[in-house]
């Protein structure tokens, strides 16, 4: 009997476990850089100095070029994840389909359990899909927070050094 060559590339909760740490290690970087960025505003005051407003103009800049560059990242590869997507859906349901009306129109009993054991195989290719769909969820969450993660975590470490 032949074996399935469908074979799971990639564990979806290592990638899940993996954006989970990526985000404890944002947020730790962030509440670092707010705390440091707040207490530099209580000190500054109403009037403060010229590298206090760069400093300020800048928290906003980085927010928008962030926020813009991740949105982009990310739409763009749910494009491409859609189209495959769907196109792995017709596919198994043209190939359910003709299996099942392969299995109905089965003549013996032998013919049947063959035929039976082929859509068994074929619609069991619904959990590779699912376990793809997560893991294509997860790299899209992946690639989203890059932007995010990678300016939080600058911002920490130039912010406790200077």
């Amino acid at each position: 009997m032949k074996r399935s060559s469908r074979r799971i590339s990639v564990n979806p909760f290592a990638m899940w476990t993996g954006l989970a740490f990526k985000t404890a290690e944002m947020m730790m970087a962030s509440a670092q850089v707010i705390g440091h960025r707040t207490s530099r505003m209580a000190m500054a005051g109403p009037t403060p100095n010229e590298r206090d407003r760069r400093e300020f103009s800048l928290m906003g800049q980085e927010k928008m070029e962030a926020a813009s560059e991740s949105a982009q990242v990310m739409a763009q590869h749910m494009i491409a994840i859609n189209q495959q997507i769907g196109a792995r859906a017709f596919s198994q349901m043209l190939a359910g389909a003709t299996d099942m009306w392969s299995l109905a129109a089965s003549v013996t009993a032998g013919q049947a359990l063959v035929r039976h054991a082929k859509l068994v195989r074929t619609l069991s290719g619904g959990a590779v899909s699912a376990s793809r769909l997560s893991t294509s969820a997860a790299r899209i969450a992946q690639r989203g927070l890059k932007p995010i993660h990678s300016r939080a975590t600058a911002n920490a470490k130039r912010l406790t050094q200077g």
